[in-house]
């Protein structure tokens, strides 16, 4: 939004650093007509950049790097192109003419650096971000693919309109690709291969490290764990999925899972905890329960963290001298009679023939039943010793919006329109695991929630229609 302030901070700016320059070498506009027109060209031009600096924003760094290029820009402009124009003779751009107009260069140049750092020490324009009204803000929960997505695309469509504020809340400060995190686990992969800074990738919206906890939606407020309010005109839940335990005892309190940083982080560190101990431990039954890793869940973050697993131990087994390559176990427990559904028969085939040659045990076609701090049972009645279970075998939508009676389906996922405007609202959006989203045209059908959907390698799940509940 054109705003007269900037035109005259601008103008302000430019003709200060004209008054700085004019005694200079070369001009803005060849000072050969008069100091005049060089001063209302300066203050024109100033009045330019003023408008370009209070739309983009930034620092006096940015502001600095602006005005060069903008300067370098006027002097290819004014002095390769009009002047030669306006002498009657074509513009050539060559070695020896832009030689030829060095020292305009240096003018341009210094008027453009110059304005950009006066503009920063003008109020209007440090403080115009703190004094223009906000008309609309935007609260974006959750920072993972969905609301940094989202946060990166307002700040596009928004990235001239300072009445517009985007907010967005997450408990972590990076986006995680949480595919690799098993690599992470595993030490294949440094935690900044995977990550990049939320603020970095979102530089005008407003980040908050923190936790929504709860949401007044009649109030058009967002509640945070660290005693935070945020108000809101629309409201994005980009919350995500968390493990899902299926009511089975002893899983969270006993079970790794692989959903941040810190949980490969300490999946890892644990690992090595076990071969440490193992190492000094007398006692057989507990070596062997010590040596036992059982990972639930036959997808691609189980068979992931199984093989990545059996890799660091057996790379890092050499320091351990008393525990042998034979003692180590790996197992996996999975529902169906097949790992990797989402893949074709073969390449699952495949798969499960490499790992179980490697020495990875597979139990196919059995559930967990339970937990404990020194096993795992399962329903069949088998009770597998082990000091470290990793669950991978379910997902669930994030409660909140359960929590806040917004309509969900049976598996807790936000309904919403194919706009991804939640069912009933029209200031409240969902996006991502934590929604489910209807394919336009076809019906009881929706998106599952997975990346390769949006490239359009994976076709609408469909599902048979179930009444939404509210809670």
């Amino acid at each position: 939004m054109l705003e007269p302030r900037d035109l005259v901070a601008g103008g302000a700016a430019g003709l200060a650093a004209g008054l700085i320059l004019l005694p200079g070498p070369g001009s803005l506009l060849d000072a050969g007509p008069g100091p005049l027109l060089h001063l209302a060209a300066a203050t024109a031009l100033g009045a330019g950049l003023g408008v370009v600096f209070a739309q983009t924003g930034g620092s006096a760094a940015a502001n600095l790097s602006r005005g060069l290029l903008l300067g370098l820009l006027w002097w290819q402009l004014a002095a390769l192109t009009l002047e030669p124009l306006l002498a009657g003779r074509a513009p050539t751009w060559s070695i020896d003419e832009a030689a030829f107009e060095l020292p305009a260069l240096v003018c341009a140049l210094l008027f453009g650096g110059l304005t950009g750092l006066i503009l920063v020490l003008l109020p209007s324009q440090s403080s115009a971000s703190g004094e223009r009204a906000v008309r609309t803000r935007v609260v974006v929960l959750g920072g993972g693919f969905g609301g940094v997505a989202t946060a990166r695309r307002l700040e596009r469509l928004f990235a001239r309109d300072p009445g517009v504020e985007i907010a967005l809340v997450s408990k972590g400060n990076s986006l995680l690709f949480t595919p690799m995190l098993a690599e992470v686990a595993s030490s294949a992969l440094e935690a900044r291969h995977i990550s990049a800074p939320i603020r970095a990738l979102c530089p005008r919206t407003r980040f908050h490290r923190d936790t929504a906890v709860d949401v007044d939606l009649d109030a058009r407020l967002v509640r945070l764990a660290g005693g935070r309010t945020l108000p809101y005109d629309h409201l994005v839940l980009a919350l995500g999925a968390v493990p899902s335990y299926s009511g089975i005892n002893g899983l969270a309190e006993h079970a790794f899972t692989l959903k941040s940083l810190g949980d490969a982080v300490a999946l890892r560190n644990h690992v090595i905890e076990q071969l440490e101990r193992a190492d000094v431990e007398p006692d057989e039954a507990e070596r062997q329960r010590l040596l036992t890793f059982v990972i639930a869940g036959g997808g691609f973050a189980g068979t992931e963290t199984v093989a990545e697993l059996f890799d660091l131990c057996h790379v890092v087994l050499r320091y351990y001298p008393r525990v042998e390559p034979e003692e180590l176990r790996f197992v996996l427990v999975h529902s169906r009679d097949h790992i990797l559904p989402e893949l074709g028969p073969e390449l699952r085939a495949y798969a499960l023939e490499r790992l179980r040659r490697r020495g990875i045990e597979f139990l196919l076609e059995r559930r967990v039943a339970g937990a404990t701090a020194g096993a795992i049972s399962l329903a069949d009645g088998t009770e597998i010793p082990t000091r470290t279970v990793i669950w991978t075998a379910g997902n669930r939508p994030h409660p909140l919006p359960a929590e806040l009676g917004l309509p969900v389906s049976r598996a807790g996922a936000v309904l919403v329109d194919s706009t991804l405007r939640v069912e009933g609202r029209d200031d409240v959006w969902a996006v991502g695991d934590c929604a489910r989203i209807p394919v336009p045209g076809v019906p009881d059908a929706w998106y599952p929630p997975t990346a390769q959907r949006s490239q359009g390698g994976q076709s609408p799940r469909r599902e048979p229609r179930r009444s939404a509940r509210r809670t």
